[in-house]
């Protein structure tokens, strides 16, 4: 697909963009670059690579979920500036 100067004119007026001559001709050809490239790679065989294909391994990284024995309600509140019945206590910040 060849890239004309219209169409850089479009997609800077969609971009809400103010382009000189000298830019828009720089755009136009860097846009057209990128598109011969994006043709280059529709050309290549993808019929045996799967969806999800992953040129490295993956592998899940999440720890097991192991039940641990955890600090008690007492020990949570012990450094609270405030608490009551059992909870922190803080100022009310919504009417």
């Amino acid at each position: 697909m060849k890239i004309n100067k219209e169409t850089v004119e479009y997609i800077a007026n969609l971009s809400r963009l103010v382009l000189s001559e000298s830019e828009k001709e720089s755009f136009q050809e860097q846009l057209d670059k990128i598109l011969s490239y994006i043709d280059k790679l529709s050309e290549i065989n993808t019929s045996d690579v799967g969806s999800g294909f992953s040129a490295i391994e993956l592998k899940n990284i999440s720890r097991k979920d192991i039940k641990k024995s955890s600090i008690s309600q007492s020990e949570a509140l012990s450094n609270a500036g405030k608490s009551d019945k059992g909870y922190f206590k803080v100022p009310k910040i919504m009417e």
